[in-house]
């Protein structure tokens, strides 16, 4: 099969190979998918950088994925195979991810395909949906609360802010940095937009609100938000955290006391499986009744791989990034 890879971390240009490998086989209880799309997340290039360990001394690359099952390992119905299906952590503790023409996993992490979707946007689900839904439905929902998402134009700011209003958010709120940012995130249905670059975000929030600061927080870079809470948050909101810029967080105790904020920590990776199971359900639910929008916002063959990554490391494109197989 054909295939992209790296045997170090290091910069995308020099590390990623594409070239033909053995295709791997169904063990029991897995299948086969030849793989259609695959995305690039800014964790897939941390990976491929060196922000965690090589588990192999040969890696493929990304989790996220989109196409059909083309053989089954024993314990799997043989109905299942010709079946459309989105792929989720196909490379997270595994060495052979989605950028390739075949991956096998196992069979629960390769779930049908709702017939509106397409590969494209079936890519774009297993981080940044999933994320999304965690960041959102954990700790009590939303409903009738007032939701602060940081970076809404991003791959899980977009499906946030969407979510957020679905679930029942009284207002979203989110903040960008760029005129042409602000305008992705109204078109997914921002209640208000504040562009972080120029305008202060604590006294915008304050006055968005009429004082009474935001019930929860999806937070993409709780080290370089934090200084905010104190002014921003709710009586009791809480802070849902799937990012940060950096490893070390400085939190203002005293005043951050004071509002009762809790923090939920969690990396979609690992989300327990009755979360996942249940996000899974309502994911298909949304698509299946055409109320969630996916945001393509590139397309790169196997042979750019390299170029997908870099676009991903820049920032230079507004939705998600996808490999076509």
């Amino acid at each position: 099969m054909r295939a992209a890879w790296y045997e170090r971390t290091g910069p995308a240009r020099e590390v990623l190979v594409v070239g033909e490998m053995p295709a791997p086989e169904p063990g029991p209880r897995q299948v086969r998918v030849a793989l259609k799309t695959s995305g690039v997340n800014p964790s897939d290039v941390k990976a491929r950088a060196g922000s965690r360990p090589m588990l192999a001394s040969r890696i493929i690359p990304q989790s996220d994925g989109g196409g059909v099952i083309e053989r089954v390992g024993s314990g799997v119905p043989g109905d299942r195979v010709g079946q459309r299906v989105w792929v989720w952590n196909g490379q997270w503790k595994r060495p052979l991810g989605t950028c390739a023409q075949f991956i096998t996993v196992p069979v629960e992490q390769a779930p049908p395909m709702p017939d509106l979707l397409t590969f494209e946007e079936a890519a774009c689900l297993g981080i940044p949906a999933l994320t999304a839904y965690r960041a959102l439905a954990s700790d009590g929902g939303v409903q009738d609360k007032t939701v602060l998402v940081a970076g809404g134009a991003g791959a899980v700011g977009h499906y946030a802010v969407q979510m957020a209003k679905l679930m029942g958010a009284k207002k979203v709120i989110t903040t960008v940095s760029t005129p042409a940012k602000a305008d992705h995130a109204r078109a997914a249905g921002a209640d208000e937009i504040i562009t972080y670059r120029t305008e202060n975000v604590a006294e915008r929030i304050k006055a968005l609100t009429h004082g009474h600061g935001v019930d929860r927080v999806i937070e993409v870079d709780l080290a370089g938000n934090a200084g905010l809470y104190p002014a921003i948050m709710a009586r009791d909101g809480v802070i849902a955290a799937y990012g940060s810029s950096s490893q070390e967080i400085k939190l203002l105790f005293s005043p951050l006391i004071l509002t009762g904020a809790a923090i939920r920590f969690f990396i979609v990776y690992e989300l327990a499986p009755k979360v996942r199971a249940e996000a899974i359900e309502q994911l298909t639910r949304w698509i299946n009744e055409g109320r969630l929008r996916h945001a393509i916002g590139a397309r790169y063959s196997l042979d750019r791989t390299a170029d997908a990554h870099e676009a991903v490391e820049r920032g230079t494109h507004i939705g998600n990034v996808i490999v076509t197989i």
